[in-house]
């Protein structure tokens, strides 16, 4: 089954002189949509791998001759894995001030890698995309919204990494998803001088996985751990720039009465994180469908803002007496408000919600109404 891309036409993203960034958790399509796209280019185009010792060498050398001429007479130079290449900012940089006609992909599974490293450097000089595991939107193309919720149980537990998804029985997908979060997940995190181990990480991972939906206290997550809140802090941060989770934070008007200092985290994939949990039960035989529909719901959304270029700022919101509204949307200079539920109870905003925010919109979102809300 082939599935195309939000991104498969990649010509229109390209500009001369300027880096076009692709980030992404690993696994998710980035060297494929590559491919697809070179295969039927026009531009006389070199691809390299970050992995080539020589072209370490070449970037790190930071010598402007010899960096040109690896580039000159190309249209366009691709580099998949960019991150493991020293100094990869400054020498793209050096590349584009040097041959202003030159166009360059740069793709990487690690943000905080690759987003440190070209940051500055590229400054005015790049266009950034960030590939998520397929959306719900991307499938609309295949499937039309029956089927899509026909499909429903199998979005919500063995998640939508493309392997899975073009997997036939429910024995591969949870093979390639096995093999996802034991090879694939914590490769760039492990590779990181500071972490030396991984069982505190796993650990750490299974701490949010049961915490879908709830606020998380780094405290309590450290006592747990037997390590104190600020390495909490640093793994939970390393962990959101290899996008295994996304912190959401909470939304606050400076109102006594509101929690903002505490975030909630969800994650990229629910087959990930049904995975850490090592539970792919069906869905009438679990207790945590709610969180399993809640975080679906959330990262569904950011793909399609995403995708649509919604420019959006994220948050929950909650008071210190237990009003809450599970997932708030700042954008336009409005605020919206919604609600989860994977039942059919009816829900009214919170009353200090309505007066607070007299302006704002809320809605609940269901099994009823969700494509709409995703797609």
């Amino acid at each position: 089954m082939f599935i195309q891309r939000i991104y498969q036409n990649l010509s229109s993203y390209l500009q001369e002189g300027k880096v076009l960034v692709i980030f992404g958790p690993r696994q998710v399509g980035k060297t494929t949509l590559l491919n697809i796209f070179l295969k039927d280019t026009s531009y006389k185009y070199k691809i390299d791998t970050g992995e080539n010792i020589n072209l370490q060498s070449l970037f790190a050398s930071r010598d402007l001759n010899k960096i040109i001429s690896y580039a000159e007479g190309y249209d366009l130079i691709v580099i998949d894995e960019a991150q493991k290449i020293p100094l990869i900012g400054s020498g793209l940089k050096m590349l584009v001030d040097s041959l202003p006609k030159i166009r360059i992909i740069v793709t990487g599974s690690s943000s905080f890698e690759l987003a440190g490293q070209i940051g500055e450097p590229l400054t005015g000089r790049k266009n950034t995309l960030t590939l998520f595991p397929i959306a719900q939107l991307e499938l609309k193309n295949i499937y039309n919204n029956f089927e899509l919720k026909e499909k429903l149980e199998d979005w919500l537990i063995y998640g939508s990494y493309p392997e899975v998804v073009t997997s036939r029985t429910k024995e591969k997908k949870i093979d390639r998803i096995k093999e996802l979060y034991e090879s694939y997940l914590l490769k760039d995190v492990l590779e990181l001088e500071r972490v030396k181990g991984s069982k505190v990480l796993m650990d750490l991972l299974r701490l949010l996985a049961f915490q879908i939906g709830s606020e998380v206290s780094l405290s309590e997550l450290g006592r747990q751990l037997g390590i104190d809140s600020k390495t909490v802090a640093r793994y939970l941060d390393i962990f959101e720039k290899a996008f295994v989770v996304y912190n959401l934070r909470g939304y606050s008007r400076n109102l006594r009465k509101e929690i903002t200092k505490k975030s909630k985290y969800f994650f990229y994939d629910n087959g990930i994180r049904n995975a850490i949990i090592n539970n792919f039960n069906p869905i009438d035989s679990r207790n945590d469908v709610g969180q399993l529909w809640e975080n679906y719901l959330f990262i569904e959304r950011v793909k399609k803002n995403a995708y649509t270029k919604t420019y959006a700022n994220y948050y929950f919101w909650r008071t210190w007496d237990n009003k809450e509204v599970d997932f708030v949307e700042e954008r336009d200079g409005k605020l919206f408000g919604y609600e989860f539920k994977w039942g059919d109870k009816k829900t009214k905003p919170p009353k200090d919600w309505v007066e607070t925010y007299k302006n704002s919109e809320y809605a609940v979102i269901n099994k009823e109404n969700y494509l709409d809300f995703i797609t």
